[in-house]
């Protein structure tokens, strides 16, 4: 399926590692030029160098210096595709974590996001089609007792969508959110494999992941290139109708609608 994004350009946040790079990776496949986004220059070029193509950009945006800075870089492209995929979860209770760990939480997840929309708007309104795809968790509706704070504020990530979707509504602009649950990555299964050598689940991550997803409906975990593909999809023209939507992908761990 040819998704049309051919030198289209892309900012992916947070794309110096983990399922951000795999989203870079995705979309420099399907032809779009990628601004590779690291919280320093160093993350940003060391990403380009490992995917073998992108633009290094930087900046860290969880403060509004650091979001400048991106902004600045961001000026020479014109780009019609913004994903919000820079997050960051601290771990902590509702006794340990005080108000600055609430705020903290907040600059990293909702306005490391907002302060780009915001700088951005007017440019992706005036091009003939654009795109706006925040990255959430499956936990913004259905939330952990443990890490309130980034709970909280990925909460408001998906209300932030939602009211984003509905402030450029009758526009070119699409705007989505898409939400994960458990994705694997090499911290969850390396954490998952020292877990299944007390429980006895096995040696094998095959034999290990049988008994981690045994309440997910698939049966596994989510991979970063699911996530990836769905992201990529929504920023097709393809998916011109797709607006203003949550769209979870867990495997089914929600609850299936029939």
């Amino acid at each position: 399926m040819d998704l049309a994004l051919n030198n289209k350009f892309a900012l992916v946040t947070g794309s110096h590692r983990g399922t951000g790079q795999i989203i870079a990776q995705t979309l420099m496949q399907e032809g779009a030029e990628v601004l590779v986004h690291g919280m320093t220059r160093e993350q940003a070029e060391s990403s380009v160098q490992e995917l073998g193509g992108g633009i290094a950009v930087w900046g860290d945006i969880v403060t509004r210096d650091g979001a400048q800075e991106l902004l600045h870089q961001c000026q020479a492209f014109d780009i019609s595709i913004l994903i919000n995929n820079f997050g960051a979860a601290d771990g902590g209770t509702w006794q340990t974590q005080d108000e600055a760990a609430w705020l903290l939480a907040y600059q990293k997840n909702v306005l490391s996001a907002q302060r780009l929309i915001a700088a951005m708007l007017p440019n992706l309104r005036a091009l003939p089609w654009a795109r706006i795809i925040n990255l959430g968790t499956v936990g913004s509706t259905a939330p952990n007792a443990r890490m309130p704070g980034y709970y909280a504020a990925k909460g408001a990530m998906a209300n932030l969508t939602i009211g984003l979707a509905k402030e450029v509504a009758g526009s070119n602009i699409r705007v989505n959110l898409v939400s994960p649950g458990m994705i694997l990555t090499p911290e969850v299964e390396a954490s998952y494999m020292r877990m299944a050598a007390q429980k006895d689940w096995g040696s094998t991550w095959e034999e290990v992941e049988a008994h981690v997803a045994k309440d997910i409906p698939i049966k596994r975990i989510s991979r970063r290139e699911e996530v990836a593909a769905l992201v990529a999809f929504l920023c097709s023209p393809l998916a011109d109708a797709i607006h203003g939507q949550n769209i979870r992908i867990d495997g089914g761990q929600l609850g299936i609608v029939s």
